[in-house]
């Protein structure tokens, strides 16, 4: 199975409420996540509903609707080192476009085979 950074695993958990019932390698995406992702049933995640879901994920995430993640924000599911990392301008914000620049760059990174889909 083709594996997530550890960072976007996290939020995924955090946004879809799920827990992995069994003992997993850290940043390994199970088997509950990828069925919430896969929206076409096609036992694989594509780019395309991985984006959808991190976009949504992202909404959920900022409590405040200001278009933007602070740090308490995220406190549950990022480090300060990981903040820090996908706030690409430093103004103490992550805003969408860093978001998804970060977990979009965990895809294509978790993509080894470089199909598009995560398995």
């Amino acid at each position: 199975m083709k594996t997530l950074a550890f960072a976007t695993t996290l939020i995924l958990c955090q946004c879809v409420g799920a827990v992995a019932q069994q003992q997993q390698q850290p940043g390994s995406m199970y088997q509950g996540q990828m069925d919430r992702l896969d929206g076409n049933a096609s036992k694989a995640v594509d780019r395309s509903e991985y984006e959808t879901f991190m976009g949504t994920a992202f909404g959920s995430l900022d409590k405040n609707k200001d278009g933007s993640l602070q740090s308490d924000e995220t406190v549950q599911i990022l480090t300060v080192e990981q903040f820090t990392l996908t706030d690409a301008n430093h103004n103490g914000r992550i805003s969408r476009s860093e978001f998804m620049q970060r977990v979009m760059a965990d895809f294509a990174t978790a993509d080894h085979d470089r199909d598009g889909n995560l398995q």
